[in-house]
């Protein structure tokens, strides 16, 4: 990519779009082009492809999509498989009907059967069930990459698929409702605390309610008082994070560095498994998660761990070898993470 190469974010205020702006203005880039929601629905067939005809974009970095943690996944199944397959393909249609040099789409590792080995391959994929409670929007990531893919194959498209792990950092989601577990997490703990000091008019600020006795029932609705938090499940599934500039880097790496020709061996009869997993490599029990976002916030108070809510998939551990002999390697690590993610909370707060 050149400095002046028109290249276009879709989700480019979201966790990781920003990171990729802002990882790509960090490096020279000039001719970033975004779309809010209310500009360009990007599951308006036309729209999308009125959008394409104007701007005509050189490079695709599709990283926008319905996300959130098990509630919601679980909740609004039919959302998260209508919505995210309506986006990827109007984007990856358009973007090979107005020839763009090269896409790169961000999927997830939740694509990965529930039980697969650790750590996860990119071989694994499609060998057994999924986890249920995020079925859909699972499928529709495997669409995405098999989408990517096919017109590779078909067309001698360039896409690149990539699947992060867990992923935090600035712009995160902490709706308590729709949130994934690391940010909603923090918010939780840190209502906690708030409560726990007698800081009342923080929690009300913090929660945008009118009063004291409002904000205890909606934080009580989540398990949240001055003197326990709880946390879905067993505590014992182990899951894997990777700050969200850390995973812009990547991205950014590949789109200058990498091809999809380099993601397969050419020997290959069949041509599948093109994906890499962006990750760490290294997990943490959900237990751990929370004993050290409670020392690093200071909370005084319990953590209750409810066995009678799902744990979902209790390993989910990816292997980042593949991404490693591409030539990159995660510099961030989750305690460090986590108290940069909390500073920027309670500042943004």
């Amino acid at each position: 990519m050149k400095k002046d190469s028109k290249i276009y974010v879709a989700g480019h205020k979201g966790l990781v779009g920003s990171a990729i702006v802002k990882n790509l203005s960090s490096k020279g880039y000039t001719n970033i082009v975004g779309r809010t929601h209310s500009e360009l629905d990007l599951m308006d067939s036309a729209k999308v492809a009125q959008f394409f005809e104007s701007e005509k974009p050189e490079y695709v970095i599709l990283a926008a999509a319905k996300v959130g943690g098990i509630v919601a996944n679980n909740t609004y199944r039919a959302e998260f498989i209508h919505s995210n397959l309506l986006v990827q393909s109007n984007i990856i249609h358009q973007s090979y009907l107005h020839d763009v040099k090269k896409l790169l789409f961000l999927g997830s590792t939740c694509i990965y059967p529930k039980n697969s080995p650790q750590p996860m391959r990119e071989e694994y994929l499609l060998t057994s069930p999924l986890e249920y409670t995020n079925e859909p929007y699972a499928i529709a990531k495997i669409a995405g990459i098999k989408m990517c893919e096919s017109y590779n194959l078909q067309y001698g498209t360039n896409y690149i698929s990539v699947m992060p792990t867990n992923l935090y950092g600035p712009n995160d989601n902490f709706d308590l409702e729709t949130s994934h577990v690391l940010p909603a997490m923090i918010r939780k703990i840190h209502c906690a605390k708030l409560l726990n000091e007698k800081r009342y008019d923080e929690v009300i600020k913090d929660l945008e309610v009118s009063n004291l006795e409002e904000a205890k029932k909606y934080l009580s609705s989540f398990g949240v008082d001055g003197d326990r938090v709880e946390i879905w499940g067993t505590g014992k599934p182990r899951r894997e994070f990777l700050w969200s500039e850390d995973m812009a880097d990547a991205c950014v790496y590949l789109m200058e560095n990498r091809d999809f020709s380099d993601m397969y061996d050419p020997a290959q009869k069949e041509i599948r498994n093109t994906h890499i997993n962006i990750g760490t490599g290294i997990d943490i029990s959900i237990k751990e998660l929370a004993q050290t976002v409670k020392e690093i916030i200071g909370f005084r108070g319990e953590l209750y761990f409810n066995s009678d809510k799902p744990d979902g998939t209790i390993l989910k551990q990816t292997d980042t070898s593949k991404l490693h002999n591409l030539g990159w390697r995660h510099k961030v690590e989750l305690r460090d993470g986590i108290e940069l993610l909390y500073k920027w909370y309670r500042e943004k707060s």
